[in-house]
């Protein structure tokens, strides 16, 4: 395992226009689900920061704004929080884990922390349901960063295409939890997560 220190990046700046209300702040586990993401990152993660928008509320509780990146450009998606997380960390790999997975489990983060390879610019799970990357639950070594840029730059903007497209220069695990990294985008499947037994 690489001594590069990780830091932990909730991904929580979306707009969830689908969901209709922000999924930062649903509750799925008696906090804000923004929190109760952090909480967990700090099972595998020194420093955990909430990649977010200037003006967003992240709920009730201690003051954040020690803990919070924003995001340079609003509006570019998940990768816009990556590069500006980097932008504050250069040195630093960043665990990145968006905020909308309530089936998220200690075990898995674990897991992907044991499993790392450094010398890969990703360590990422694959897909139980199609086999292809995970990108918002994924160690994103320093060296993936100028990938990240110049796809930016060309205007690719997807995460899930630029680790497909870095083929073997990703590590892709198995989930050990099928479920563990499903997540709910609109109301329907936030209210199936609350009221469906747990599935692994």
């Amino acid at each position: 395992m690489s001594s590069t220190e990780i830091k932990g990046l909730v991904l929580a700046g979306g707009f969830s226009r689908r969901m209709g209300c922000d999924k930062a702040l649903l509750d799925y586990h008696g906090m804000p689900q923004a929190r109760w993401t952090a909480q967990l990152l700090t099972s595998v993660c020194e420093e955990v920061y909430y990649s977010c928008r200037a003006d967003q509320d992240l709920g009730p509780g201690p003051n954040l704004s020690s803990c919070r990146i924003h995001d340079s450009k609003e509006g570019q998606g998940p990768i816009e929080g990556l590069l500006s997380a980097h932008e504050k960390f250069p040195q630093a790999a960043l665990m990145v884990v968006a905020c909308d997975l309530p089936k998220l489990t200690e075990n898995t983060l674990q897991h992907l922390v044991e499993k790392r390879d450094s010398s890969r610019l990703v360590t990422a799970y694959r897909s139980f349901h199609d086999g292809l990357p995970e990108p918002l639950c994924a160690i994103y070594e320093p060296a993936a960063f100028e990938l990240l840029k110049e796809s930016f730059a060309s205007g690719l903007r997807c995460p899930r295409k630029i680790l497909i497209n870095a083929d073997e220069q990703v590590l892709l695990l198995d989930l050990k939890e099928n479920l563990a990294l499903d997540n709910a985008n609109t109301p329907d499947e936030a209210d199936a997560f609350r009221t469906k037994p747990e599935e692994r």
